[in-house]
Formats: C-alpha cells, structure tokens, sequence
C-alpha cells in the first residue's frame, strides 16, 4: 500500500471517531491527515509529510480553537440564559422593601409560585422587571424601564 493510501486510511479513522465524540476538534486533525496524504501523492519524502500533517493539523485545530465554534468561555449558570429558562424573563413587583444600605427586596408571584425578588438595578418603584439571574430560590431582577 502505497504512504498516500495509508495517510487517507488514517483520516477516515479518525473522521470515524470524531463521528463517536460531537466535536469538531478530530475533524481538523483529519484535515492535516488529507494534507500529509496530498504531499504523499506528490512524492515527498516521509519526514516532510509528517511535518506537512503536524503544521496543517495543529493551524486548522488552533483556527477552530479561536473561531466562534471553539470551546466557550464558561459563565456563570446562575446567569446562563442556556441553562436557566428563568434568564431574561418579565414579572410584576407590586411593592418593594428596602432592608438597608441601598438594597430592596419583595415578593411576587410568578410562575404560579411566590419568589424572593431582589433589585439589582433601576429604581425600587412598582411595575415591570426582567430577570438577570437566578441565586437559589431567589430572583435577581432589573428594570425594565
């Protein structure tokens, strides 16, 4: 079997098992695989090629690494619209109570249940508030005005 074939055999495998694990990661590794393949088919001498595949591999997993389909930046759950369908939603604050040092906190219904509301930002007035985050059983809200 001649380098090229064994190079396009090792990229199908490994296509394969990129198939078993959802990322994209082996998928760029395949590709600097191809490229080996490629400088086989032409002739170049076996150091080469593995060069040729190490530097096509390690550019095009590093490209994905930085585009906008690489790993992301973990948040904070609590905050995650993603994760907490809670994120970004409106509720009613009919009254707030200040317990001191600028802070105020209220009670309201929302999703059939009674929340611990906490204002993290705008005035403490009545009236409409969208959800920032969500520490426990309490709700921390901003205005929406």
């Amino acid at each position: 079997m001649d380098a090229w074939m064994m190079w396009l055999v090792l990229a199908g495998l490994v296509v394969i098992l990129e198939l078993f694990t959802g990322t994209f990661y082996l998928l760029m590794i395949s590709v600097g695989l191809l490229a080996g393949a490629g400088v086989a088919a032409i002739g170049f001498a076996s150091p080469f090629q593995l060069l040729v595949a190490a530097i096509v591999g390690s550019i095009a997993t590093i490209s994905l690494h930085f585009s906008r389909f690489g790993w992301k930046q973990r948040g904070e759950a609590s905050r995650d619209p993603n994760v907490n369908i809670d994120i970004g939603q409106q509720l009613t604050v009919a009254e707030w109570i200040e317990i001191g040092q600028g802070k105020y906190t209220a009670r309201t219904k929302y999703r059939g249940a009674l929340w611990d509301v906490e204002l993290h930002q705008g005035r403490a007035e009545a009236g409409l508030f969208e959800i920032e985050e969500v520490v426990g059983s309490r709700l921390i809200v901003k205005s929406v005005n």
